[in-house]
């Protein structure tokens, strides 16, 4: 049987390992500890008390803004990492920094994600404007070639056509050109589920292209007639 391969160095710079197996500290005997510094003069495990550096506080690997200001902020610090022996090397856990830098960093992090939110926050207001301006736009749109429409039915159909996010004929390129094929499709499908039995059709089974075909007459003769002013 062949031996396990060795492990590897462990990496450059001040590293602390998170240790696999219940050890104690070389130095004080005190164990075991969840943290320990391998010096290389002498190569035995030391707790971070008897390596100088137990008042450094743990941060976990994840928030990368969070570790980057952390490091910046402390005079000593250090890499966490633990052996993995599925990939056969050892992977990083976080760093161990002074808890003042972490709480300064702590609070730059806090400041930054309030910038954000505020930045957030009018960009929705800005597009919540942009929405309602496209949609009056649309339902303009809708009245002018439609004039005979119900009041306030182009307004419904101009909301839900151009509702953000939702990837119906309003928001297509035609839609926010406002062409008038875009602008019928919105009334015409509108007037489907609203002025036809097309909705009943689908629930008792009827294939959508025989269902269209049977209420496509009644969807025509809602639209000629939306089509005069006198008809509103």
């Amino acid at each position: 049987m062949a031996p396990p391969p060795p492990t590897p160095p462990l990496p450059p710079g001040l590293v602390v390992v998170q240790p696999l197996r219940r050890r104690h500290c070389a130095a004080c005997r005190r164990g075991p500890q969840p943290l320990l510094v391998v010096e290389e003069e002498e190569g035995r495990p030391r707790c971070l008390d008897c390596a100088d550096l137990g008042h450094l506080v743990f941060l976990p690997r994840g928030d990368t803004a969070l570790t980057r200001r952390s490091r910046e902020a402390s005079v000593l610090s250090a890499v966490v990492v633990r052996f993995d022996r599925r990939h056969g090397r050892y992977e990083r856990q976080g760093v161990l920094v002074e808890e003042e830098a972490l709480a300064l960093a702590e609070e730059r992090c806090l400041a930054d994600a309030e910038a954000r939110r505020r930045r957030r926050a009018r960009d929705a207001r800005r597009r919540a404007v942009q929405d309602l301006r496209f949609t009056e736009a649309f339902a303009g749109e809708i009245r002018r070639l439609f004039p005979g429409c119900p009041a306030g039915r182009a307004q419904a159909i101009a909301a839900h056509a151009s509702l953000r996010g939702s990837g119906r004929v309003g928001r297509s390129a035609a839609g926010r050109a406002l062409s008038p094929e875009a602008v019928t499709a919105a009334v015409r499908a509108s007037v489907r589920h609203r002025e036809t039995a097309y909705d009943r059709l689908l629930m008792e089974g009827v294939p959508r292209p025989e269902a269209r075909r049977r209420i496509a007459d009644g969807v025509e003769s809602v639209l000629r007639s939306w089509r005069l002013p006198e008809a509103a």
